[in-house]
């Protein structure tokens, strides 16, 4: 007989990572074909056309130009404050709110996830969010007793489908009193779905509706984690002026991550950022998030935040990351342009892609899809409901090629 030593609370089936798995399948394969036989879409960075990781020259440079000192010491638990306030401006630009903002530094974006679920849930709450989604949301929230419930993303025109929404928002907030929803936006993982100002529009009016209930308390986190790559200059960032003076039993916290934007992929720095129009409610999430960062990881990367307050307060510096920046988010949108017009070619279905790293290709038997592919040496993720394809991995040429391969597979 078997005997346990975890808790029960520690126990989990096991498994092991999809992604990394396929990812690795990947690798075996380029090692035996070569690089220009396999398209490996598993990795959700930038590659470049040779296949390398592309790690920006502007924000290595400042990294390692850091004193060690610097590199090594702890940060502030809450995060160096002038990183505090560089990362606000990184993330608002010109369309910062109205109102009350606090931020406070974590690993990356799911540390801010972490933050929003553990302290703005109560045990047995359900987290609400779109039936596409990244699937850690799920291990984060299982972790601690919550579970996600989903929303249809899209309606049958294939558009954000605000019915299906505002149908689960009402039904939780009703049932729970307290609601947190997660919104993967701009640049969705893994449809590339950014939703529109009015979209955006038709979720608060539905929330300020539910908010005349003063006994409600609404918490919508936006997992801002591409929003480096989406749309053209700042355009993709209009939306957060709608976060202005909003009704106090409303809370948006904001993820940001420095993932992508600064290709700090390990280094693993990012921000939660709250906007209340209440000081004392900003205040509340200030303390809060301490307290929890201090129990799960103490405090952050302070190395990372140097870097990024170093570029963010230094023009010339600033200008040489934007257009770098620029470069590479510009060979992303031909990527994926790519793509789009091939699979338009072969009549191959996609979900609406509008900006990131990633297109997703609905199926009804995803891993059986993926398999085919993997004969093929085409390596794509399975998900409950279709294929992630990552055009950030994958050169322009290969998205040309891919559509068809997948088309072919899903015969």
């Amino acid at each position: 007989m078997s005997i346990n030593m975890t808790a029960k609370h520690a126990r989990w089936p096991k498994a092991n990572d999809v992604i990394f798995g396929l990812a690795g399948q990947a690798a075996e394969a380029i090692k035996k074909y070569g690089k220009e036989n396999v398209i490996n879409s598993t990795i959700g960075a930038l590659i470049d056309d040779k296949g390398d990781l592309i790690a920006m020259k502007t924000v290595y440079e400042q990294f390692k130009a850091l004193p060690n000192a610097e590199i090594a010491a702890y940060s502030a638990i809450a995060g160096q404050p002038d990183f505090l306030e560089a990362v606000q401006t990184a993330c608002f630009r010109d369309h910062r709110p109205d109102a009350y903002t606090r931020a406070v530094a974590t690993p990356g974006g799911t540390g801010s996830i972490k933050h929003a679920v553990w302290n703005y849930t109560n045990p047995g709450d359900e987290v609400l969010t779109s039936d596409w989604y990244w699937s850690p949301y799920n291990t984060i929230t299982e972790e601690v007793d919550r579970k996600i419930t989903n929303y249809k993303l899209f309606n049958d025109k294939n558009e954000f489908n605000i019915e299906s929404f505002k149908e689960k928002f009402n039904e939780l907030i009703k049932k729970q009193k307290r609601l947190l929803t997660i919104i993967n936006t701009p640049a969705h993982n893994p449809t590339g779905y950014s939703l529109s100002d009015e979209d955006w529009k038709q979720v608060l009016d539905i929330m300020k509706e539910s908010a005349k209930d003063k006994d409600n308390r609404i918490i919508v986190f936006v997992d801002s984690a591409y929003i480096d790559f989406a749309g053209e200059g700042t355009e993709r960032r209009k939306f957060f002026e709608q976060f202005s003076n909003l009704p106090e039993n409303i809370l948006i916290i904001v993820g940001f991550s420095m993932s992508k934007g600064y290709t700090m992929y390990g280094l693993r720095s990012g921000a939660a950022i709250c906007i209340s129009s209440k000081e004392e409610i900003a205040e509340e999430f200030f303390y809060a998030c301490i307290h929890s960062g201090r129990a799960n990881w103490s405090n952050g990367n302070r190395g990372a935040m140097a870097t990024m307050t170093t570029i963010a307060n230094d023009e010339k510096l600033l200008k040489a990351y934007e257009d770098e920046k620029l470069m590479y988010k510009t060979m992303l949108q031909n990527r994926a342009k790519a793509f789009v017009e091939a699979a338009d070619k072969v009549g191959l279905e996609l979900l609406p892609y509008r900006d990131g790293f990633f297109i997703s290709i609905p199926c009804d038997n995803p891993m059986e899809a993926c398999q085919k592919l993997v004969d093929q040496n085409v390596f794509v993720i399975p998900l409950k409901m279709g294929l992630r394809f990552a055009v950030c991995a994958v050169s322009e040429e290969k998205c040309k090629k891919a559509p068809a391969l997948i088309k072919e597979a899903l015969k």
